[in-house]
């Protein structure tokens, strides 16, 4: 069976974009996957990236227009500039990783509601209440936002160690159980041309 690592950051637009065809292209092939909630300003940090505020203007401006337009094709409703951006990712992420482990509801969904919850909804996915509110959404049990903290915060951290460590440098990013590497919302269609043995 192939398998997929999805890594991801709950802060990311392009991971909002991403919404759940990842999981979708999985189950459409039979792929498991796992996804991989990282420190995407410490990815940044470790290969050679810049934080979007540090950029220079003109990358600033053109990173508005693009989220616009991405929006806009994918007809998904997004503020460029939301009122919680950016916020601590890490109880968001934590939250992914407790219900990956737990079991019982949709990480897919769970990874699509906290994201639209950022850049469509402009809550602060920082907040439990609001973390609580996508993992009940999800088929989670809420409760999830209040355990397993430090396993969470190990895992976290693994989860930057090993992105770097495979060739990860931003997210969406998706490496296959054959070493295959895709960056970006909008190379999912060229993963599910891979997992179909087409590439």
């Amino acid at each position: 069976m192939p398998h997929v690592d999805y890594y991801l950051a709950t802060i990311s637009p392009n991971c909002y974009f991403a919404g759940t065809r990842p999981a979708e292209v999985a189950a459409k092939h039979g792929a498991t996957i796992t996804y991989k909630p990282l420190d995407i300003m410490g990815l940044f940090g470790r290969t050679g990236g810049v934080p979007p505020g540090q950029r220079h203007v003109s990358r600033q401006e053109y990173r508005m227009i693009e989220i616009e337009r991405t929006g806009a094709d994918l007809e998904m409703l997004v503020h460029p500039k939301p009122a919680f951006w950016p916020t601590n990712p890490a109880p968001s992420s934590y939250a992914v990783i407790a219900a990956q482990a737990a079991g019982g509801g949709d990480v897919g969904a769970l990874v699509a509601t906290l994201t639209a919850a950022c850049w469509a909804d402009e809550k602060n996915i920082a907040e439990d209440d609001v973390i609580k509110a996508c993992l009940e959404g999800a088929g989670f049990d809420p409760s999830l936002a209040d355990s397993g903290l430090l396993s969470g915060a190990q895992a976290y951290e693994a989860n930057l160690e090993e992105a770097v460590n495979m060739g990860v440098f931003g997210a969406p990013f998706f490496i296959t159980d054959d070493g295959a590497r895709f960056w970006g919302q909008d190379r999912i269609d060229a993963l599910d041309r891979h997992l179909a043995g087409r590439t």
